[in-house]
């Protein structure tokens, strides 16, 4: 590994001088132009990289932050994470990844890793994965600056950025209503999810409003941690071996959606003809299903700046040495009305 040392007897200059330029220092102002564009030019000719673990133990800073995922391989953690990545990037700041593997129980081991590796702070990406406000008690008894981004932990010790999920869904229902359907199948999201109850208590408060009735016939709950293809094409199927007759349905999600749509249509239900569909995330790749289909738009990126941002003004506070108190933001769904929903048939 090149030193500081050997970029200062190849430039002719001093350490401190290269020090200073190297690091931009304010004081580097008052080396000439010339001089610094040449230890700039033998650094990168010497292949010279900073320490950045020197650098943090002199300064105890280590410009890193910690993001907990619950699954890397999800889209929704990808578009949460880019937009992270995105922001902190100018600012010096690089992530340190966690992955849950859809396993809360890890949740405490990947804390623990991070945490041994200094970083700045934590931005943990909860949705879907259920946890507790009490897996971020040591968090908050340590006072590092932490974010969650998922969960609305309103009243709570730790930040919080999350969608208004109540309103998302119904939006939902309220289109399907507005297009003249009334007998409309649900499948809910799993017990374990923090999601499934504000989604269906959206649901459950439009259609009471409206005055319209759900049929607990036409109502399935998936079962597992996780929404899966499989268990939503499952589900589906169920509904339309019960025989009773429903011109809509509303997923707990766009992988739901898409298992039910494949599973209607292998049962000769053509979408949206015979029956619309309408999912929640709005992943990229909902928009070039057959059909392209209807979902609630969540900003999962918006998400990921202001969870960064939060994160960024705790650890600045921090810095400091400023008081700071936890911040929540939430955030306004939109629906996206594509091809997987028309008019109800007569």
């Amino acid at each position: 590994m090149v030193t500081i040392r050997e970029v200062a007897k190849e430039s002719g200059v001093s350490v401190t001088t290269v020090s200073m330029v190297l690091s931009d220092a304010p004081s580097a102002a008052r080396i000439s132009e010339r001089t610094r564009k040449r230890i700039w030019s033998v650094a990168d000719k010497l292949g010279y990289r900073p320490n950045l673990f020197a650098r943090s133990l002199r300064s105890n800073r280590s410009r890193s932050l910690g993001v907990i995922l619950f699954d890397i391989t999800d889209p929704y953690c990808a578009h949460i994470l880019r937009a992270i990545e995105v922001h902190i990037q100018p600012t010096g700041y690089f992530p340190v990844l966690a992955d849950l593997q859809n396993d809360g129980t890890q949740f405490q081991r990947c804390l623990d890793m991070l945490l041994s590796r200094r970083v700045e702070g934590i931005v943990a990406i909860a949705n879907p994965t259920y946890l507790e406000p009490k897996h971020f008690a040591k968090v908050a008894e340590r006072k590092i600056p932490a974010v969650v981004i998922g969960r609305d932990l309103s009243g709570g010790d730790i930040s919080s950025v999350a969608v208004d999920n109540e309103a998302g869904t119904r939006q939902a229902l309220q289109h399907l209503y507005d297009l003249g359907h009334s007998k409309i199948a649900f499948i809910k999201g799993p017990k374990s999810m923090a999601d499934s109850c504000l989604r269906w208590r959206g649901i459950e408060s439009f259609a009471r409003e409206a005055g319209l009735k759900i049929d607990a016939r036409l109502v399935r709950e998936l079962r597992g941690r996780n929404s899966t293809s499989s268990e939503g094409y499952q589900l589906t199927e169920e509904l339309i071996k019960g025989k009773l007759d429903f011109t809509a349905l509303v997923a707990f999600d766009d992988l739901t959606a898409c298992a039910a749509i494949r599973a209607l249509s292998e049962c000769g239900r053509v979408v949206p003809r015979d029956c619309s569909v309408v999912g929640f995330d709005d992943v990229p790749s909902s928009a070039f299903y057959n059909p392209p289909l209807t979902t609630v738009h969540q900003q999962l990126e918006l998400q990921g700046t202001l969870g960064a941002e939060i994160v960024e003004e705790l650890i600045r506070a921090a810095a400091e040495n400023r008081p700071s108190s936890p911040r929540h933001r939430k955030v306004s769904p939109s629906l996206v009305v594509r091809e997987s929903t028309s008019r109800a048939s007569r």
